[in-house]
């Protein structure tokens, strides 16, 4: 049965970090097998939480020409104390790549934000499981 569970590498890019899986789901003396095929994304994912839109663009912008990495759509919030705030709106950038380019596109980026309006809170996950790698698909800017 070992033999029936497989993993082969695509031949996709380093950028891309992801890799198709092959597994066997019927036992082999059936004459039959149902095969199930999962594209898993190892990249890492960076977050940077800012204050305001226009500070997330130059931020996103900054973390993009650091380094080699790709973006995961915005995501906002208006927190119960956005009077407080230096800006009402709490905005997440989404870093995709290398641990080590999102660590740099979250450094410039966090540099970048601190001259502008403010950082909230960042936060690198090398390798994020299934499960929140379909969180990062939410957007609060979605109107659907």
């Amino acid at each position: 049965m070992a033999d029936s569970k497989k993993k082969k590498t695509s031949a996709n890019s380093k950028q891309s970090g992801s890799f198709t899986q092959t597994r066997s789901e019927a036992p082999e003396f059936l004459g039959q097998s149902k095969v199930e095929e999962t594209t898993v994304d190892d990249r890492a994912v960076g977050f940077l939480e800012v204050y305001g839109l226009v500070c997330a663009f130059m931020a996103a912008d900054a973390g993009c020409k650091a380094a080699n990495v790709t973006l995961e759509p915005f995501d906002k919030n208006k927190p119960a104390n956005a009077d407080t705030l230096p800006v009402p709106l709490l905005v997440t950038i989404k870093f995709r790549g290398s641990v080590s380019d999102v660590t740099a596109a979250v450094e410039a980026g966090r540099r970048m934000a601190e001259q502008v309006s403010g950082v909230v809170t960042s936060h690198i996950i090398p390798r994020p499981v299934e499960d929140t790698l379909k969180m990062l698909k939410i957007c609060g800017f979605d109107t659907n």
